[in-house]
Formats: structure tokens, C-alpha cells, sequence
């Protein structure tokens, strides 16, 4: 929970140097744009074929069409929004988080060498593969949001996940050894996954949503490079305490 509170912290301190607005902007326009645009071709289609599947089909059979309709609204609404969340990942995974790792990493984390190995192919399949499980997983559990609860709690567990899969690979990379990254991913498993889920919640927030990948990648970032700068600063700690013992 510290960690989380420090990279949090962070990050809003980096949103006051006026070119990290730059890289959170652009992909959140972009997914507004894309929204605005599926929802005006595809929202009422959506609509009319949720209303025609069950369960809403059956609300409607027992005299509450106006009950039927809402809730088909609200899942074509979350049908677009989770797909522009998707929308404004990629972008940010692809384009806008090297350029935030290459400025955060300088000024708040120069001390910490990069070891791992810097390669857009790599980064670019990562994205693309967890998209894909992502949209397996979320059409997987899709009746489960029938259940009274999950039908919050899964779209934001899977872009949770998502951030999670996407920003925490993206930035060690680049940094870290296949050791390292192994290592923190054991020990940081259920932090890294808290703070995906954290970010994601900023979705339910208006005009603040589709920001959520950018801020999500800036949080990781500061998140796993302290994350990396203790673990290497351990490892440190346990030779030079060995050697001592033997001297």
C-alpha cells in the first residue's frame, strides 16, 4: 500500500511539468473521438439487440420494456466505453509510455541503470496479446454481469487487469533483467494488480475516464522503477553483508 501511495504521489507531481500533459492527452482525445463515433453508429443497434436477448427480453415480456431498455443502454454503454478504454491502452502503451519512461526515468530515477533490453517489437506484442486476452476474458465472463455486483466489478477488474499486464512489462523491460522482472513480479503481484484496479476506477469519473490509461501508465512507471530501485538496492545490502561476514 506505501508503494502505491509514493507512486501516486509521484505522479502527481510529474503532472506539473507541462510536457508530460502532452503524452496523457493525446490518447484520451483520441478514444473521445473514437466513443463519439461508435456511439453514433453503433449505440443503437446495441441497444435493440440487448433488448432482444435474455434476460432483458424476458423483463420485458413481464410488463417493464422501460426496465429492459435501460439496462440494455447501460451494456451498450459499457460495450463502448471498455472498447475506447482498449483504444486509448494501445495508443498509450505503444506510443505514449516510452516517451513518459524516457522523461520520468531521467529526472526522478537517473541513478538506475537499463538493463533489460529496449525493443518496440516486443513491447508492441505485449500490448497487442493482452488486448486480446483481454477481450477473450471479458466476452468469457460477460454473463456473469447478470449477477447483482459483477456487472461493475468485472469490466473493472479486466482493464485492472489490463493496466496491470500491459504498463508493468512495458516499463521493466527496458530496465530490468528477466531476473528482476521475474522477482518483482512475485513479490509485487498483488501491489501491481491493486494499483491497475486503482486506476481503473478513474473510468467512473466524467471527462477523467479516458485519461485513466495515460495516468495508469505514468503511476506504473514511477511504481516499478521504485520497485526496481529497492530491489536492486537490497541485493546490494545482502552481498556487501555476506562479504562482511566472511571478512
Amino acid at each position: 500500500m506505501i508503494e502505491m501511495v509514493t507512486a501516486l504521489r509521484r505522479s502527481v507531481s510529474s503532472l506539473g511539468q507541462g510536457k508530460v500533459w502532452l503524452y496523457i492527452l493525446g490518447p484520451g482525445l483520441a478514444a473521445v473521438l473514437f466513443m463519439v463515433g461508435v456511439s453514433i453508429t453503433f449505440l443503437d443497434y446495441l441497444i435493440t439487440s440487448f433488448v432482444e436477448q435474455p434476460p432483458m427480453s424476458w423483463i420485458a415480456e413481464w410488463g417493464a420494456a422501460w426496465l429492459a431498455k435501460a439496462l440494455a443502454a447501460l451494456g451498450g454503454w459499457l460495450v463502448i466505453l471498455s472498447a475506447s478504454y482498449l483504444v486509448a491502452m494501445l495508443l498509450t502503451a505503444v506510443l505514449v509510455l516510452p516517451l513518459l519512461l524516457g522523461r520520468v526515468a531521467g529526472t526522478d530515477y537517473p541513478d538506475l541503470a537499463k538493463l533489460g533490453k529496449d525493443s518496440v517489437v516486443a513491447s508492441t506484442w505485449n500490448s497487442l496479446w493482452a488486448a486480446v486476452l483481454f477481450v477473450l476474458g471479458w466476452l468469457v465472463t460477460l454473463p456473469l454481469w447478470l449477477i447483482p455486483g459483477l456487472g461493475i466489478f468485472l469490466p473493472l477488474f479486466w482493464m485492472g487487469w489490463l493496466n496491470r499486464r500491459t504498463f508493468a512489462y512495458d516499463v521493466l523491460s527496458v530496465h530490468a533483467t528477466a531476473g528482476e522482472w521475474r522477482e518483482l513480479r512475485e513479490r509485487q503481484a498483488a501491489p501491481l494488480l491493486g494499483l491497475g484496479l486503482l486506476m481503473a476506477a478513474l473510468t467512473h469519473v466524467p471527462f477523467v475516464g479516458l485519461l485513466a490509461p495515460s495516468l495508469s501508465a505514468l503511476a506504473y512507471v514511477h511504481f516499478c522503477l521504485e520497485a526496481l530501485r529497492r530491489l536492486r538496492q537490497g541485493a546490494v545490502v545482502s552481498v556487501q553483508s555476506i562479504t562482511e561476514k566472511k571478512a
